[in-house]
């Protein structure tokens, strides 16, 4: 169930979701996450704090904010496949969330992420391999085989172990926050690193959300 809903589903219809729309509508679309916790935690009748609901509303008005730019992408009539495809991916996600952190107990989390990967890796290579995406290995250039290790090493081991570590220690609401920082985390070091620009827009929707994370700490920590 997790292979299907975190990694062939999630990053399956993310990664394919991110063809067809702009990378800024895609870190909209990713900052939802938080939101169907909260939605699903509700339809099954759990208790959830108003604070922590308002400061998630604001966060994510904050990154909407941030990427003022792109909110008319969403009235785009060659986006609506890949706005879809991005909208289930973050709905699996929460899903999986939920699933890992209610089940913890019953299985080795970590020892399932592996497992995990590996049914997913072979599930999704036979699409490809079907559909004829795959490409050459011997066309793959060495920048390329960097940036996968990169990935491999702190985009997949590091962080997920950090992020089931987040689901079975902090409340939901918290473990969850991730979703907000990222886009400010990688506006960061854009600036650092290829000088991209720092606007006002900017600054308002990273104070913003800044806010909102801020609210929801505190519910949490009243609670």
């Amino acid at each position: 169930m997790l292979s299907i809903l975190n990694f062939m589903l999630s990053n399956g219809l993310s990664t394919w979701g991110v063809k067809y729309i702009s990378s800024g509508l895609g870190a909209i679309i990713g900052s939802i996450f938080p939101l169907w916790i909260v939605i699903i935690s509700f339809f099954r009748g759990e208790k959830v704090s108003w604070k922590a609901v308002l400061g998630l509303v604001i966060c994510f008005s904050g990154i909407c904010v941030i990427f003022y730019d792109y909110l008319h992408d969403f009235l785009k009539p060659e986006f609506r496949f890949g706005i879809m495809l991005s909208i289930i991916a973050t709905f699996t996600w929460a899903l999986s969330s939920i699933y890992i952190r209610e089940n913890k107990t019953n299985f080795n989390p970590y020892f399932s992420l592996g497992l995990q990967m590996l049914i997913s890796c072979v599930a999704i290579f036979s699409v490809i391999q079907t559909t004829g995406e795959t490409v050459p290995l011997s066309e793959i250039p060495a920048i390329s085989w960097w940036s996968i290790a990169y990935l491999v090493v702190f985009g997949s081991v590091l962080t997920f172990i950090a992020f089931i570590y987040a689901l079975e220690n902090l409340p939901k609401e918290v473990s969850s926050l991730y979703a907000y920082i990222n886009p400010m985390v990688a506006l960061f070091f854009g600036y650092i690193l290829f000088n991209e620009p720092l606007t006002v827009s900017i600054a308002i929707g990273g104070l913003v959300t800044l806010i909102g994370l801020f609210l929801v700490n505190k519910a949490i920590k009243k609670a």
